[in-house]
């Protein structure tokens, strides 16, 4: 009885189209072209290596796009237990008609023929976006993107300030900021002018959100104009800032994004934990990991002077979700948002919806976004999901609670797909 309500309450989630709150698509080249592209994704590079396939047959220049996934397919066996291989079975399955329940030496180059000669139709993406019944899907925008030559609406512009608050030593980041902004960075005014400007031109595209990745040990502070920031500036302009200088630089640039995301009425994500370049000889993407010294603690500064503006928060690490929780059950302005990361896995995902589901406001919840690369992935992660959250409904709403099934139904929509529209005014 469970299970086959679990089903029925799938089914029926299955149905609802989706916007998805957070992306990494290209929407200049937004489906594959290739099986490279799909098993290029990270998770399966960083994967294969972790299972002893060296990184330098991962990443050598110049090998083709088939060459590379015969390679990966000598280490995918050792991987079949894990819910990212079977994010592409599944994709594999409903995209291009694979009907094995394994990858193997065998059937790997009969699967990338066939999909090959699918994603060559002109149409592939338009088909992947009707199939995975995505109707909208959020961008990461660096901050000088020009933001032409896609559809707003289908892909929605996302400013994406992580290169703004912690690299402006960079001469190429000041060269960018300058070329987008037509303002040169020598001040605190200037700086604050610029962003003014990049604000501007992503409000004038549609722009819908904000957003950030922090590491564990940054604190959002308030930084008064004065001497203390004019010294510091002149030492991270000058390529000649030390930890605290530029400490205090990143703390003006994020205080002023904050300031900004109130006055344009703009959410700001912020995706809290990430530790860059743990694992140096990783693959690409395959080196950033997190710890436990993170704390939301060090964001109540931030959380009480800007009541006005909406946080949707993502944690990297699954231990953070209590305290997620607590901060969201108190706070107005802090929304749980999505399965981050080394989060985005069954079990913790299920653990995690169980708690906000308890505990936090219904319209406080924005259950998942896909965190994809090319579009074929929305469909097996935002599967993946539905699942979990049609099994939480059905035992701990319908059964545990007594809830009827059209009740339970109406909430797992609020958290899939209401709260995103709500959110982030879309």
């Amino acid at each position: 009885m469970p299970r086959e309500l679990a089903q029925r309450l799938f089914h029926e989630l299955e149905q609802l189209p989706l916007i998805d709150p957070h992306s990494h698509i290209n929407p200049h080249a937004a489906a594959s072209k290739t099986l490279a592209d799909i098993l290029g994704y990270h998770y399966y590079t960083e994967l294969a290596h972790s299972a002893g396939l060296p990184k330098e047959r991962i990443e050598e220049p110049g090998i083709s796009p088939k060459e590379k996934v015969g390679r990966l397919i000598e280490k995918l066996g050792e991987i079949d237990n894990s819910v990212q291989l079977s994010w592409f079975l599944d994709l594999a399955k409903t995209f291009f008609g694979f009907e094995d329940d394994r990858l193997t030496l065998q059937n790997w180059e009969r699967l990338y023929d066939a999909s090959a000669k699918k994603m060559a139709e002109p149409d592939w993406e338009e088909q992947v976006l009707k199939i995975s019944k995505l109707e909208a899907v959020f961008l990461t925008n660096d901050f000088d993107d020009p933001l032409t030559g896609f559809d707003t609406k289908r892909y929605i512009p996302c400013l994406r300030t992580d290169d703004l608050v912690f690299h402006f030593e960079n001469p190429a980041t000041r060269e960018r900021f300058a070329k987008a902004t037509g303002i040169t960075p020598t001040s605190a005014a200037t700086i604050r002018n610029g962003i003014g400007k990049l604000f501007s031109h992503f409000k004038a595209n549609g722009v819908r959100a904000c957003a950030i990745s922090l590491p564990p040990d940054f604190s959002p502070a308030a930084v008064s104009d004065g001497p203390g920031l004019d010294n510091a500036l002149a030492k991270v302009l000058s390529e000649q800032g030390c930890a605290d200088s530029r400490r205090l630089v990143s703390q003006f640039v994020f205080w002023t994004i904050a300031q900004y995301c109130a006055e344009f009425k703009l959410p700001f994500d912020l995706m809290i934990g990430v530790n860059r370049k743990v694992y140096p000889q990783g693959v690409y993407q395959g080196q950033d990991l997190f710890d436990h010294r993170v704390s939301l603690i060090q964001y109540k500064e931030l959380l009480n002077a800007f009541p006005q503006v909406t946080f949707p928060i993502s944690v990297l690490g699954q231990t953070s979700n209590q305290e997620l929780v607590s901060y969201a059950w108190i706070f107005p302005n802090v929304v749980t948002n999505g399965h981050w990361w080394y989060s985005n896995i069954p079990s913790y995902i299920e653990l995690d919806t169980r708690s906000r589901l308890e505990a936090v406001p219904r319209t406080k919840q924005v259950g998942y976004y896909s965190d994809m690369y090319k579009l074929e992935f929305g469909l097996p992660k935002f599967r993946m999901y539905r699942r979990i959250l049609a099994k939480v409904l059905a035992e701990d709403f319908v059964i545990g609670r007594n809830w009827s099934e059209a009740r339970a139904l109406e909430l797992g929509k609020t958290v899939l797909r209401g709260n995103v529209e709500r959110i982030f005014s879309v």
